[in-house]
């Protein structure tokens, strides 16, 4: 995976909303994207016995494929740091905590564990694919995954909307990674996993889509100085934190390598659809924003 550190062209916008904060969704909402959410996930679970291990051909795999299966590795198994952080950010625990406010987050509490287990199995799975394959030593592995990801998290934006609207940028990137992973691939039983993440993927960012989408109907406008702010300082997880980050990312085989801001455009398309404000400075800054880091990239 590949990211992109520089920033737009200095702009400045004429927007009234740029520092008005917004409120959370009503709890109802968040149920209302949720619910169908975490069965959709129940309803195409699969697991590690679903995988041939056993009919993995370690001879299709090229170079290149090894060093993108051990990047990818290093990646998926930050999920312990990503729910901690997540979870500060929603608490569940405290009667201090605003009863609807808590509401939202119970809500969204029940998408997160469903996440999570997702998650923790594409971790799973891609340690397991390289102790299969007889690419890496069990042991020596998890020491080096346990090296990681025992470093402190990223601290993620702090408000519920700005919280979705990264999550939603990153699991799109994430999902195109695996596209591009998977059209390149030869190995087959690597190529089942790949298309099986890359499912994963999609639904997360469905989910997270629908939840910008319910801030955007509700609040319109007012939300787009926060979509922006959020696509302004966007880094994919880890990008600070993982050894040779940069190294891994920018040596990366061309073939799977995309830019994070291909994975701006659906918040654009969603602003697009659901903000019906022609000529309002603030679309029109987001959306030119969107095209001008799109044509840096």
């Amino acid at each position: 995976m590949t990211d992109l550190s520089t920033v737009s062209p200095a702009r400045s916008t004429t927007s009234p909303h740029t520092e008005e904060p917004i409120r959370g969704l009503p709890f109802m909402d968040i149920r209302a994207c949720v619910e169908p959410a975490v069965q959709l996930g129940a309803d195409r679970g699969w697991n590690l016995a679903d995988v041939r291990w056993g009919a993995i051909e370690p001879g299709a795999l090229t170079r290149s494929d090894e060093f993108v299966i051990r990047f990818t590795t290093f990646i998926e198994d930050h999920i312990p740091g990503y729910v901690t952080s997540l979870l500060a950010n929603f608490p569940v625990v405290g009667e201090d905590i605003d009863l609807d406010e808590f509401c939202g987050n119970r809500e969204y509490f029940r998408f997160l564990m469903a996440w999570a287990y997702d998650e923790e199995r594409h971790a799973s799975a891609l340690t397991h694919y390289q102790i299969a394959a007889g690419l890496a030593d069990e042991e020596e592995l998890l020491r080096e995954l346990a090296a990681e990801g025992r470093k402190q998290f990223q601290e993620l934006p702090g408000t519920p909307l700005e919280a979705f609207v990264y999550t939603m940028v990153q699991e799109k990137a994430t999902h195109l990674f695996y596209q591009r992973f998977h059209a390149v691939a030869q190995e087959p039983v690597l190529r089942d996993l790949l298309q099986r993440l890359g499912r994963d993927e999609a639904r997360h960012f469905a989910l997270y889509r629908d939840l910008v989408a319910a801030y955007l109907r509700r609040h319109g406008t007012r939300t787009l100085p926060h979509l922006k702010n959020v696509l302004e300082n966007f880094k994919m997880p880890l990008t600070a934190s993982l050894t040779d980050y940069w190294r891994w990312s920018l040596c990366a085989p061309k073939s799977v390598r995309f830019d994070v801001t291909d994975a701006y455009e659906p918040v654009g398309r969603l602003v697009r659809e659901l903000v019906d404000s022609p000529g309002s400075p603030d679309v029109d800054d987001l959306l030119s924003f969107i095209t001008e880091m799109r044509q840096i990239a």
